[in-house]
């Protein structure tokens, strides 16, 4: 298993699956995270942690400052806290799914799924490469100036991810539907 593959599971949805405990707001112990993973038959030192932080396009993963602990930035399926503080959003965001999953958006608008929120996009090249993970790309625009107005919260993530609790279907254009 990739390292940063390894690392979103342990940090963002499973770190009792290698006997870590992560506190409240999602830190981990950086030693006891590297201890953990030997354990686990995986080798990661500071070198490799260091390389996987700096090097991951999606900038997944953070230090705190003082460089003791890790965590996701988000897509965490654990309940946690990440301390974010609501910010105004752009007028427009997007988000990319597949396809095969309009009728339910449509019906119910973007829900968090087994996630702690919706991830969207600044932009749309990011939002197609996320649908494309999941099936024939559909990029959604997000009215996200005017889910503000109507007293929404958003949040911006330390990698630039948008996050939203929910994003009711009025709020949401199909383009080309």
């Amino acid at each position: 298993m990739r390292k940063s593959k390894f690392l979103s599971r342990v940090l963002r949805h499973a770190p009792e699956s290698i006997g870590l405990e992560m506190d409240e707001a999602g830190w981990v112990d950086v030693e006891a995270l590297m201890r953990a993973a030997r354990r686990a038959g995986v080798g990661l030192d500071r070198a490799t942690l260091d390389r996987v932080v700096a090097e991951n396009n999606k900038k997944r993963f953070a230090y705190s400052p003082d460089r003791k602990r890790i965590r996701a930035s988000q897509g965490h399926s654990v309940k946690v806290e990440l301390g974010l503080d609501p910010v105004e959003p752009p007028e427009v965001l997007f988000h990319g799914t597949a396809d095969r999953n309009l009728d339910s958006i449509r019906a119910e608008g973007l829900r968090p799924g087994n996630r702690t929120h919706v991830h969207l996009s600044a932009d749309e090249p990011t939002a197609v490469a996320v649908g494309r993970r999941h099936g024939r790309p559909v990029v959604l625009h997000v009215r996200a100036g005017a889910m503000h107005a109507a007293g929404h919260a958003f949040y911006r993530s330390d990698n630039g991810v948008w996050l939203a609790d929910t994003v009711p279907a009025e709020f949401i254009d199909v383009p080309g539907a």
